[in-house]
């Protein structure tokens, strides 16, 4: 039980377990890809991958911050790697953290609220480096609503994102949802039938112009598309993709890219592309490949794993969707050799990437604002520690997407914090059990 000294913390309403919402048919798409086809393949069109939300039973309001607020007791996962704080205290004004430590060595403002967290644990909120959302204001916002409640304080959209609305949203950081970052409508060879939005490009020329076209609109960086689907499609070759990476990096923009083979993979990074949006997915990456990504220490991956192909139990979903919809998603969690051995090289490379010292980031593709819990689970299951995990999915993200201000518990950061009934750093799938959510020290409605 967490109590607040001046009222009783609100617990969860017994019609709210497990407190994570879920779009249903997110997932679902995502297992039956994975066992149907050889790659991971992105969505279209964003709005494909947004399914209808199962709203919660309304919760009484937490209690409205104070003007300094005092969080004792509970144990304080930093998020940049550091040690855990067992029995740590936190203050928090004017939406950020003033101090923060073991309790006992934090200087306790005397007019403070005090609320005793002790038996829980808090994290930072999650950075969702890579998804694909709405383009359409209201859906959009409602996307980042969502994301808010299962922990994300922040998402980046990669590509395929066209039109006024989605930098509007973005300029607007509004209070109490993700903030949103988007690559604009990405780069790639031309893909008729598939999609449309992102430029299609032959030349370098094209290349180029379509570099400028996307950092005239202030994109937060720039996505390019390198994978034939199978065979379906040209891809862009050394010459196109390097003078994008090129012309990106005069105009002081990264660049993020799709792949899928070990060959591309070599050649993108000897052109310089600044992070991957996929790991390596046709074979296991071999010494030269890891001699050049130690090269570029400032190199990033986000794995974006796929469905392990494993019977899952689904049951923590019991009461968040239809029973039908878990039902189906029952019926598709199934042991499938395929996808296993997919999943098999993926993870070798992540945890050799890892291992390596690479610098790890979490993404998790489409739309489905609890998958960051789902992703974590499956880099564990990789090889990665929790504790490894979680920085990938907090201070390493946010680092990431250039946000100073998040991805750490620490003096001078905002507040955005989450406090779980239960430890994720003995069970990854603990990240799941959120009490509360805290963006910029103001609780999220759940």
């Amino acid at each position: 039980m967490f109590v607040q000294v001046t009222s009783r913390l609100t617990s969860r309403a017994t019609t709210h377990s497990p407190t994570l919402l879920r779009f249903s048919g997110g997932l679902l798409s995502f297992i039956l890809l994975a066992a149907c086809s050889q790659q991971q393949a992105e969505p279209a069109a964003p709005e494909a991958a947004q399914q209808s939300v199962t709203q919660p039973a309304p919760q009484p309001a937490a209690a409205p911050p104070a003007a300094v607020t005092v969080y004792e007791g509970g144990r304080l996962i930093v998020g940049d790697g550091s040690a855990v704080i067992e029995n740590a205290t936190f203050v928090v004004e004017g939406g950020r953290f003033t101090a923060v430590g073991a309790t006992g060595a934090v200087a306790v403002p005397a007019a403070a609220v005090h609320v005793d967290l002790a038996g829980a644990t808090v994290m930072p909120t999650l950075i969702d480096t890579h998804v694909h959302l709405s383009r359409e204001r209201e859906p959009l916002i409602n996307d980042l609503t969502q994301r808010a409640k299962f922990g994300v304080s922040a998402a980046m959209s990669l590509g395929q994102d066209e039109g006024e609305v989605v930098y509007q949203v973005r300029n607007e950081n509004a209070a109490g949802i993700a903030l949103y970052r988007t690559a604009g409508r990405g780069i790639t060879a031309p893909e008729p039938g598939r999609t449309e939005i992102p430029h299609w490009i032959t030349t370098v020329d094209e290349a180029r112009a379509a570099v400028q076209a996307e950092a005239a609109l202030n994109v937060d960086i720039i996505k390019i598309w390198v994978d034939d689907r199978n065979g379906q499609f040209a891809k862009l070759t050394p010459e196109l993709y390097g003078a994008v990476i090129d012309e990106a990096h005069r105009n002081n923009l990264r660049v993020v890219a799709h792949l899928f083979t070990l060959e591309d993979a070599k050649g993108l990074v000897r052109a310089g592309v600044d992070a991957f949006a996929h790991g390596v997915r046709d074979m296991d990456v071999d010494d030269e490949f890891m001699t050049l990504v130690a090269a570029n220490p400032a190199f990033v991956l986000g794995p974006n794993l796929p469905a392990r192909g494993v019977a899952t139990d689904l049951a923590w979903l019991t009461g968040a969707i239809p029973a039908e919809q878990l039902q189906q998603l029952h019926a598709a969690a199934t042991g499938q050799p395929e996808v296993i051995a997919a999943y098999g090289i993926q993870s070798r490379n992540l945890a050799r990437m890892s291992s390596a010292g690479v610098t790890i980031v979490l993404g998790t593709d489409g739309n489905t604002p609890w998958g960051p819990h789902i992703e974590m689970e499956d880099m564990v299951a990789a090889g990665m520690t929790p504790a490894a995990v979680i920085t990938a999915a907090t201070s390493n993200g946010a680092a990431y997407m250039r946000l100073d201000d998040r991805g750490s518990i620490s003096t001078g950061k905002r507040a955005d914090f989450i406090v779980l009934d239960a430890n994720p750093l003995e069970d990854i799938t603990n990240s799941r059990r959120i009490h509360r959510v805290y963006l910029a020290g103001e609780a999220v409605q759940r």
